[in-house]
């Protein structure tokens, strides 16, 4: 069967990596650890794919920019402690090998920084897996689309044969930004309702699901 698209975007945090629940937490203990405000665990699993400032901005609106070294310094000592128990979800790694050597070309779009996104693919072997990757220190900020912009313009692909795959609602606006199609994964950080209305050609609840769905739809 011929290949819907030929290129795969993939969100990082909470779509390839298992790590909304180490975001939630190191954001709120850095709040406690300055005495600011402590979001609820809702409003900071929202954040999450977000860049920093526009993460920080959203979760406290009236805390200073001037404050924000100081807080991302808290974050980023909460986030690195749980960097030895934060993985991939099971089967990733063999999933996107897969699809590489059935020919998709595959590209990351992420909140994350470009360093912190090196650290994560040194660390789980990805590094030559993906043709390019895209973070939100070198573009704008999802749901801009500037970072799908980008890969579609490196690629020369046309955008009905981009498929962006995320957990949060930012991807799938970003996605609808861009006028690419989009596939939602509800294991993630956002709940299946913030992803459906969005209209991405499927939602799919494990990964396992995603795997199958790539395998036999893309």
């Amino acid at each position: 069967m011929p290949k819907r698209f030929n290129l795969l975007v993939f969100d990082w945090d909470g779509t390839l990596m298992d790590s909304a629940a180490a975001i939630t937490h190191s954001l709120r203990a850095a709040c406690a650890d300055l005495a600011l405000p402590v979001p609820s665990e809702e409003r900071a699993r929202y954040i999450i794919g977000l860049g920093l400032h526009d993460a920080l901005k959203y979760v406290l609106p009236d805390f200073p920019v001037t404050g924000y070294p100081a807080l991302l310094e808290r974050y980023r000592l909460h986030f690195l402690k749980q960097d030895r128990d934060t993985a991939l979800f099971a089967g990733a790694e063999p999933m996107l090998q897969t699809l590489r050597d059935a020919g998709f070309l595959l590209a990351v779009a992420t909140g994350k920084s470009r360093r912190g996104l090196d650290r994560a693919l040194e660390a789980t072997g990805l590094t030559q897996v993906f043709h390019a990757t895209r973070c939100a220190d070198e573009s704008f900020s999802k749901p801009h689309p500037g970072m799908l912009l980008w890969l579609l313009d490196e690629f020369s692909i046309e955008r009905e044969r981009t498929l962006m795959i995320g957990d949060t609602s930012h991807d799938m606006e970003m996605a609808i930004a861009a006028d690419v199609p989009r596939l939602g994964v509800a294991y993630g950080a956002h709940p299946r309702e913030n992803l459906v209305k969005h209209d991405p050609v499927a939602c799919l609840n494990t990964f396992d699901e995603l795997t199958q769905w790539l395998t036999t739809h893309a």
